[in-house]
């Protein structure tokens, strides 16, 4: 199954091989079960400010910048743009929000698969959407010697957020990478979609609530139904990029 689909990947991207260099992380959803703290925080704040976002959408927007996704929801339903000081301002409450719920605890299976990772001498680097620096923090904490923050992409650095390849191009240029020498692991649907835009050979893993088939649909090569899945045919899955 794994070679099949690292096959139709070079096929398309006209590549004689995926040479293994960097494994791009998503953070939220894939390094730290902080989704559900996210969607809450999103839906209550939107909502004290009269924008309607549900939790189950929060997940389909996961991925975007703050502002982006207050700019989604504020057209929606006013049919304008929200003022750069309401974005601000939206999104600084979000985050004080976000801040009131307890650590997130890493993902099952995170911590054991970037022991093998970094076992390989591969290089494992984040490319998130978040600008919380409390947890860019966490990173270091809950997964020492792992990262480093020149190897990083952040809300800080990109103009345009996911489903927009910068992140992951941003993450490629940092590592001075190319294509076919990354791949990226994404559990949200814009977050896919970035980097199969990038050109990238893209893994999703399901931690939230929504259909698998919707990871599928935005382009990931391939799918495991939990990091700890992941993690488990992490030695099968390197064998096929071989």
């Amino acid at each position: 199954m794994f070679q099949e689909a690292v096959t139709r990947y070079l096929q398309a991207h006209g590549y004689p091989q995926i040479q293994l260099k960097a494994v791009l992380f998503d953070m939220d959803g894939v390094l730290f079960n902080s989704m559900p703290y996210h969607a809450d925080a999103w839906h209550k704040v939107m909502e004290h400010h009269g924008l309607h976002l549900s939790r189950e959408e929060a997940y389909l927007h996961e991925g975007r910048t703050g502002a982006s996704t207050i700019n989604i929801v504020y057209q929606r339903q006013y049919g304008k743009d929200a003022t750069p000081e309401m974005i601000q301002s939206i999104y600084a409450e979000k985050s004080a929000e976000f801040n009131t719920h307890p650590e997130p605890e890493r993902i099952s299976g995170a911590w054991e698969v970037l022991q093998k990772i970094k076992a390989e001498g591969l290089t494992p680097m984040v490319v998130t959407g978040s600008g919380q620096h409390s947890l860019l923090d966490r990173l270091s904490h809950n997964f020492p010697g792992i990262f480093h923050r020149n190897l990083m992409v952040t809300a800080f650095d990109v103009k345009y957020g996911k489903p927009h390849p910068e992140p992951y191009l941003m993450a490629l240029q940092k590592g001075r990478l190319q294509p076919n020498e990354a791949i990226v692991i994404e559990n949200a649907p814009l977050g896919v979609q970035a980097g199969a835009a990038a050109g990238l050979f893209t893994v999703a893993v399901n931690t939230g609530p929504i259909d698998g088939q919707v990871l599928l649909d935005a382009g990931a090569n391939i799918l495991f139904p939990s990091m700890q899945d992941f993690c488990s045919h992490w030695e099968d899955l390197r064998k096929a990029l071989e």
